[in-house]
């Protein structure tokens, strides 16, 4: 079960290099539901997800290489590339911040996962947080696949 809240960011956080990062290079061979093939560092996963927002089934199984390649040409619309930083939030939490290359490359948003329903509703954002975005369907990465248009 993945439980997450998203928020988009209007400014990047200050020495952001200080954290560590990684490039995630993904794309979308269905959106309904959610499957996703997704190449991260020297990880190859293909991803099954159910509808939802908050929480949702998710189940990550192991690609190699090869496989990643074969079905990167089937991909469903825009491959999705971005640097993901990852900032220790509390103890218990961490933001993963998506810098978004192109064509969303003004596109900044940050996930938060948690291990259960109650500690996502008692969650206060950091003031550099802009809007919450979990409950819309247009910020979400299958949707940018499609190519949407972004405000």
């Amino acid at each position: 079960m993945e439980i997450e809240r998203k928020y988009l960011i209007h400014q990047q956080p200050e020495n952001l290099n200080q954290y560590s990062h990684y490039e995630i290079e993904q794309g979308y061979l269905n959106t309904e539901p959610v499957v996703r093939i997704r190449h991260q560092g020297n990880e190859y996963v293909l991803t099954y997800k159910s509808r939802g927002f908050l929480s949702r089934e998710e189940y990550n199984l192991p690609l190699t290489k090869e496989a990643y390649e074969h079905m990167r040409p089937k991909v469903d619309g825009v491959l999705i590339s971005k640097t993901r930083y990852v900032l220790p939030f509390n103890q218990e939490l961490k933001i993963e911040l998506d810098l978004f290359h192109e064509p969303y490359e003004t596109l900044l948003l940050a996930e938060v996962e948690f291990p259960d329903e109650e500690s996502a509703h008692n969650f206060t954002p950091p003031s550099w947080f802009g809007e919450e975005v979990t409950f819309s369907a247009k910020y979400q990465n299958s949707t940018l696949s499609k190519g949407a248009s972004l405000p």
